[in-house]
């Protein structure tokens, strides 16, 4: 009597895991956690515009709004540049070129997420929602600028700086005091000469791919210069801060040791060794909104 031998089949995941896959990948690849380099300063500005705690609702919309922003840029980001980081030693292992997540899965993220942000501005208020536009575009269009424009840095900059000024508007209804403006000016610097470090890494590649950044234009040594000449406007910036939301001792402590942090960051990169570049990127960025969220924030919640 013969034995019959059952084929193994390969088992299949369920669509509920494959979803679930894709999207823990998807916000593994957008880097989730690096939201607080946007969202304190986000929280900052509401705090600054309430003089104190907004109320739940809209601190909750502000949030959803910034999880929902950032979570589309990102995904787009990848999106748009995989060809490159699929030729690019560093980035090549990313989960989109390396196969891991689909483009088809990528898009549908980015839609759902830029939905997630309409839906919060329309949430929050009337001006809120009218400038919505103009923030998705911003993020979105930022993706496409290191193709023709050096100034992709402080482009990127100005998508974060949208962060103090659009709560501002959240919580008031209004941009109605100079206060945000210049925190705008303060996120957009600060996110522009980090960014500018940390491009430091892919000279040769941007050169050799056609990519601009002020790195492959001006060399390293220049680029980190650029760099520190916009994070002494980022400083000034944050005085006047200080002066404009008439803070105390706790704000004068957080923009020491503030002050502290962006020169230790510049210490830890030289043009002759790159080697500590992502620990001044995110250990050290990641530190200042906090600690600025923590010490202006806390100064104007005391009194």
């Amino acid at each position: 009597m013969g034995v019959r031998v059952m084929s193994a089949r390969p088992a299949r995941s369920s669509p509920a895991k494959a979803l679930w896959r894709s999207t823990r990948l998807t916000l593994e690849m957008i880097k989730i956690e690096h939201t607080l380099f946007a969202l304190p300063f986000a929280l900052l500005g509401a705090i600054l515009a309430a003089g104190g705690l907004p109320n739940g609702r809209t601190l909750f919309w502000i949030l959803v709004a910034m999880v929902g922003a950032r979570s589309a840029a990102m995904a787009f980001n990848r999106l748009v540049d995989r060809e490159f980081d699929s030729q690019n030693p560093r980035t090549r292992d990313r989960a989109l070129p390396a196969g891991r997540v689909s483009p088809s899965y990528v898009r549908a993220f980015v839609i759902v997420a830029a939905a997630v942000f309409l839906l919060a501005a329309a949430m929050l208020n009337r001006l809120t929602l009218l400038l919505a536009p103009v923030a998705l575009a911003s993020i979105l269009g930022y993706s496409y600028t290191k193709r023709f424009t050096e100034y992709s840095h402080l482009v990127l900059g100005w998508c974060l700086a949208i962060a103090p000024t659009g709560a501002w508007i959240a919580v008031r209804g209004a941009l109605d005091d100079p206060l945000p403006l210049v925190m705008s000016l303060a996120v957009m610097t600060w996110v522009a000469g980090f960014d500018i470090i940390y491009a430091c890494q892919d000279v040769e590649f941007d050169r050799k791919m056609g990519l601009h950044s002020f790195p492959a234009r001006w060399g390293i040594r220049r680029a980190l210069w650029i760099a520190r000449g916009l994070h002494a406007i980022t400083f000034l910036s944050l005085i006047g801060v200080f002066r404009l939301a008439h803070l105390r001792e706790l704000g004068g402590v957080g923009l020491a040791l503030t002050l502290l942090l962006l020169i230790r960051q510049h210490r830890l990169v030289r043009p002759d060794d790159l080697s500590r570049v992502n620990e001044a990127f995110f250990t050290t960025n990641a530190s200042v909104s906090l600690l600025l969220l923590c010490t202006i924030g806390g100064d104007v919640l005391l009194r």
